[in-house]
Parts: structure tokens; C-alpha cells; sequence
């Protein structure tokens, strides 16, 4: 019998080291004490395997393994230490969009941030009424605030249920007031919210059935009063996100709605969608409803964001006559859907720096308040700083976001960056690479930064980030 002779590559195997062996090496067996035994073990295995792939491939030989071996503990500190990093990272938004959904919408105030960290890292009465020692609700917290707040607004009678998201507090607030009946809406209000979702679709889900009337640019009080009928339960005004309708147009006022509810004993719902606690013309923003003209108006319920123009945390904010909130606090959904101690915390903090009226307390609306003038500064000054790059200050518009205002902007100042040795693309991913990535917006062959959505306590770190680019 012929005598089998071994692969050429056997004798490369056998330098290999054991995993043992791996893990006693100076510098790889420093790693276990900061990322813990498990961590490494995996990581050491992951270099070994892909060196056994290489030499069974035959792309790695005997006389390239002393090199690859040399290399082998950095190699293992790099794959513990990415696998080891948090992907959920801060950002500096100088995109020029205030309510960014990408970018996690409003930042929170300090005062949200203090109240998270007082609230989590212990217990709390989240349900716990500590006048009586025994269970309560959670939804309380909340409610308090926001009565005191309707109530400067001559709003008395109105409260105030938090569930995970606006979306959610539409679905909610469907399910138990229209499952099996149908709701009446316009054509031209059923839009399309971020990552496709579809408002048809989420009223689907609630089991209430969707009567569309009217037309795509046009819709009449008559043609709402024209489909009601038994089945009717609900008259529903949505808020037109990220689009406008102009032209040919048609549309009931809120009030002549309200006013055909209450005649034919229908409630009558409002999804802001975004919707704040402020009058947006203060900023120069005309004609975009707020959750007070909604309860002015005489709406029994509406549902809008936490994390949009509130500049609070995620949640889905449903407020409107007591008998209907209770109805949909008792819905079996609710409990699904209904926010942590965190929420609560943050919202709360958000709620008193309006009762205080210290506005500037919220960054969105210290960023809506920012003049012209002051951006220009900050924009001159850090385009100073670029100075191996070709920067011009340019007046821009900033765009509301997060479904607010479609159509409108503020009007305020960006600094244009283009390189020599990086191309338009190559700079802004440069910028999204940095120890705290820069998100920009590319435009008309330049990188640009718009400083009305940046903190300004960021602009030393991009002055410095900026003057480092070769």
C-alpha cells in the first residue's frame, strides 16, 4: 500500500497556538481584567479561526505566520474592543432639521436628564400612593401637571392619558372608542408617517373601520354629515404631515366639525400628529395648529407627540374629555402600550419648565429662538477655524421636522465646507467618522454645517475637529 504523505499545510497548523496559550500572552491576558474572561475567549477564537481559514485557503504559508502571529493580540484587542462598544451613540445634528427622526428628535432638557437619574437609580411611587401606603395609578404624575397647565389656558375639564407613541395613542385611543364602528375621515388627510406607516393601516389595527369622504384636495362639512350614520363613532381630523395640499383646496374649519359632532352626538378627534404647547407664530411660524386651539376649538380628544414639538421624551400624549381618557385607560391595550418611570420623569421636567415659562429650559425651543444674528456669529467664527478648507457663510432655511409645519422653515445662517483633498462625500463621511459623529447635509456640491440645530456648547469640538482636517 502506497504511503499517504501530510497536506502541505499540516506543519503550518501545528505553530498554531492553543486558546490556553492565547490567553496567557502579556498583553492579550491585560484585556481580561478590563472587558471580563468570556469577552476575550471569544475574541481570541475569532483571530484563530480566521487564521485557520487563511492557511487552509492557502493564502497564509510558513513564511508569513511569524508576521500574522506578531499581530494576533492586536488583532484580538480590536475585535473585543468593537464588540464591546455601544452602536447607540451621541451625535451633533447640523442638518439643519430641528425634530429629526433619524437623529432620536428633540434632545432633552438637563433638568429631564437630572429627573431620570434622581427618579431611576432607586425606587419611586410610580404605583404607589404614599397618602394612603397602597397601590395607585401611574398615569397621576402626568395628569397633575398637565390640568395646571390647561388650566391658565381656560381649559378645565380636560385630562390626560401617556402611552409609548403618538401612533400608539391613535391606536388606543380607535380601539376603544370605535372598535367595530366606523370612523369618518377625508381623503386628503390619510397620510403616510416615517418608516411607512400608514394611518389606514393603524386604524385597520383598532378594528374601527375607515369611511373616507370627499376628495384628495377638497372635502366639505356635507360630505361628513352625508356619511353618517348607526355605525358612526367617531368624526376624525389628522394633521397633514411632511406635505401640503395647495391650490384647489377645501377643507371644513375644526369648528364647523366640533360643531356637527355635537349636533349629531358624535365625538370629534384631532391627531396633531407633532403637536406642541407653545403658538409657533412667537418663531415666525404661521398657521400650524397646537394642542390648546385643538381643546379651544371644542375637539373631545387629541392625540400628539412628546418627542416632537413638546421637546420632551417619546410618548403618545392623549388628551381630551375625562369620561372618554377613563375609557381608554381601561382598555386592555393600555397596559401594552402605556410608558415607564423614565418617561414619566423626563415628561414631568419638560411639563414644569412650561409652567415656569423658562422656554430656554427645552433646548428645541432655545434652538427655534436663536435670531439670524446669532447664528451668523457662531457660523463666521467656526468657519475661522476650517482653515485648510474652503468655507463661506450662507444664509439657509431650517427645516421644523418630525411632521411640523410642513412647508415652513426659519430663516438663519449654515457654514459651506469643500476640500481640496476629500470629495463632497468623502468630507461629510469624514464628519459622521469622528469620536462624536457630525451629521451634515450635502448640498449644491458642499458639505454643510447649520448651526441652529447645534448646541452651541459643541461648537469648540467642531472648531477643534475642523482645524485638524488636512
Amino acid at each position: 500500500m502506497e504511503k499517504m504523505t501530510a497536506a502541505p499545510n499540516s506543519e503550518v497548523f501545528r505553530r498554531l497556538p492553543s486558546i490556553d496559550e492565547l490567553l496567557r500572552v502579556e498583553e492579550i491576558a491585560a484585556l481580561v481584567h478590563v472587558h471580563g474572561r468570556q469577552n476575550v475567549l471569544e475574541a481570541a477564537r475569532c483571530g484563530l479561526n480566521d487564521l485557520r481559514g487563511r492557511i487552509a485557503s492557502g493564502a497564509l504559508d510558513a513564511t508569513k505566520l511569524d508576521a500574522e502571529l506578531d499581530a494576533l493580540p492586536l488583532a484580538v484587542q480590536l475585535v473585543v474592543t468593537q464588540s464591546a462598544n455601544c452602536s447607540l451613540q451621541r451625535v451633533i445634528n447640523a442638518s439643519g432639521i430641528l425634530i429629526h427622526t433619524n437623529l432620536g428628535r428633540a434632545p432633552l432638557s438637563q433638568r429631564a436628564v437630572e429627573r431620570i437619574a434622581e427618579v431611576s437609580t432607586g425606587y419611586s411611587n410610580l404605583e404607589f400612593d404614599l397618602d394612603a401606603g397602597e397601590r395607585g395609578g401611574r398615569n397621576v404624575h402626568a395628569q397633575n401637571l398637565f390640568a395646571h397647565l390647561f388650566s391658565r389656558q381656560g381649559i378645565d375639564r380636560a385630562q390626560t392619558a401617556v402611552v409609548n407613541n403618538n401612533a400608539a395613542g391613535v391606536l388606543l385611543a380607535l380601539a376603544a372608542l370605535a372598535n367595530g364602528g366606523e370612523v369618518i375621515v377625508s381623503r386628503g388627510e390619510l397620510v403616510e408617517i416615517g418608516g411607512s406607516f400608514r394611518i389606514p393601516d393603524i386604524m385597520e389595527r383598532s378594528g374601527a373601520v375607515l369611511h373616507e369622504v370627499g376628495t384628495t384636495n377638497r372635502t366639505r362639512i356635507a360630505d361628513y354629515e352625508n356619511a353618517i350614520n348607526e355605525r358612526t363613532r367617531l368624526l376624525l381630523r389628522i394633521h397633514r404631515s411632511n406635505f401640503e395640499i395647495v391650490g384647489f383646496t377645501e377643507q371644513p374649519s375644526l369648528e364647523e366639525l366640533v360643531e356637527l359632532g355635537h349636533r349629531r352626538g358624535i365625538p370629534v378627534m384631532e391627531d396633531l400628529g407633532s403637536g406642541g404647547l407653545v403658538n409657533l407664530a412667537s418663531f415666525g411660524i404661521q398657521d400650524e395648529p397646537n394642542v390648546f386651539d385643538s381643546l379651544h376649538a371644542g375637539v373631545s380628544m387629541v392625540t400628539y407627540s412628546g418627542d416632537k414639538l413638546l421637546g420632551g421624551p417619546q410618548a403618545g400624549l392623549i388628551t381630551g374629555e375625562p369620561a372618554l381618557v377613563e375609557k381608554v385607560c381601561k382598555h386592555p391595550l393600555y397596559r401594552a402600550l402605556r410608558v415607564d418611570k423614565i418617561c414619566y420623569a423626563a415628561l414631568e421636567a419638560i411639563l414644569l419648565s412650561y409652567l415656569r415659562e423658562e422656554y430656554d429650559e427645552i433646548p428645541l425651543l432655545r434652538m427655534m429662538r436663536m435670531t439670524p444674528e446669532q447664528l451668523q456669529a457662531r457660523c463666521q467664527a467656526l468657519a475661522t477655524a476650517a482653515s485648510s478648507l474652503s468655507t463661506q457663510v450662507i444664509a439657509t432655511e431650517t427645516m421644523i421636522g418630525g411632521g411640523a409645519a410642513p412647508g415652513k422653515s426659519l430663516p438663519g445662517f449654515a457654514v459651506a465646507l469643500q476640500s481640496d483633498n476629500m470629495s463632497t462625500n468623502e468630507l461629510a463621511l469624514y464628519l459622521r467618522k469622528l469620536p462624536v459623529p457630525v451629521v451634515t447635509r450635502v448640498e449644491d456640491g458642499r458639505v454643510l454645517l447649520d448651526l441652529r440645530t447645534v448646541d452651541p456648547v459643541d461648537d469648540a469640538y467642531l472648531a477643534h475637529e475642523l482645524a485638524a482636517i488636512n
